[in-house]
């Protein structure tokens, strides 16, 4: 426990598992209050109860970030709980590899814009009027807005638009000083990569292939000798963004991926 973000209020989208609830966790270790959103059925009352455990703050709201008045909604109801907001971690995505970009369907296509890029806009926009000067958006990209994915046509393009979407909103709301940057995450070791379905995709030589065949596939795209990155080292990223020791970074791409995007 440390007091870093010292008394800091972040809200945070795809909050209750994989990446967004260490995040939540993370930030709220370092002296943040949590505003949690994710989608009905989520595990939001739990992850209330871990932030309450640690001595902070959460309110939590169960809301589909493409549903842009549903967001603004949640936003101005957790603020009265819990004041200004210091951050926004736009976090919530989805992971989809159906195939080459002309065989994907339309339905596919706009889910992953939906999604990875139009629900990070809805929550930028819904927190904006409730962000304190001087605070910090942190919009969550991917590698796949670095480099190219092949069979994921989709989600490639969305994530591509969130780096332009994040250097566009730094230029936006830099008079405010409200710092807007974007995190590329590699492969997490979370439930969107750790399934049977990405496992088949990763070794189709294999039958029934196991974690650790994926394993030893993923690891030989990384610089690192590791296969993926654990979520807690996104969120140390993302705890960076957001705490003032960024204090003069904007428009900037944090790549957190043992050197996927930089492996010859």
């Amino acid at each position: 426990m440390t007091d870093r973000l010292g008394g800091a209020v972040v809200a945070i989208t795809g909050a209750a598992g994989g990446m967004g609830r260490s995040h939540c966790r993370t930030l709220a270790e370092q002296g943040a209050d949590i505003l949690a959103f994710d989608l009905p059925g989520a595990d939001l009352t739990g992850l209330r109860s871990e932030i309450e455990v640690l001595g902070r703050r959460c309110t939590t709201a169960e809301v589909d970030v493409c549903d842009r008045e549903a967001m603004a909604t949640a936003v101005t109801s957790g603020t009265a709980e819990l004041g200004p907001l210091t951050a926004v971690v736009a976090n919530a995505g989805v992971y989809e590899t159906p195939g080459p970009g002309w065989t994907v369907t339309p339905e596919q296509w706009q889910r992953s814009l939906d999604v990875n890029l139009t629900g990070i806009w809805n929550t930028v926009s819904a927190a904006e009027p409730h962000l304190a000067d001087g605070g910090s958006v942190v919009l969550v990209s991917s590698t796949a807005g670095v480099k190219a994915i092949a069979n994921a046509a989709p989600y490639s393009a969305a994530k591509h638009a969130v780096v332009g979407l994040a250097r566009t909103l730094a230029n936006e709301l830099g008079q405010r000083g409200i710092r807007v940057n974007s995190v590329h995450p590699g492969s997490v070791r979370t439930p969107m990569i750790i399934n049977p379905r990405v496992f088949a995709r990763l070794c189709p030589d294999v039958e029934n292939p196991t974690e650790e065949d994926a394993a030893r596939v993923l690891a030989a795209r990384n610089i690192l000798p590791v296969p993926w990155v654990d979520p807690v080292d996104v969120s140390n990223a993302v705890a960076f963004l957001v705490s003032g020791e960024s204090r003069y970074m904007t428009g900037t791409r944090l790549v957190v991926d043992a050197g996927l995007t930089e492996k010859v």
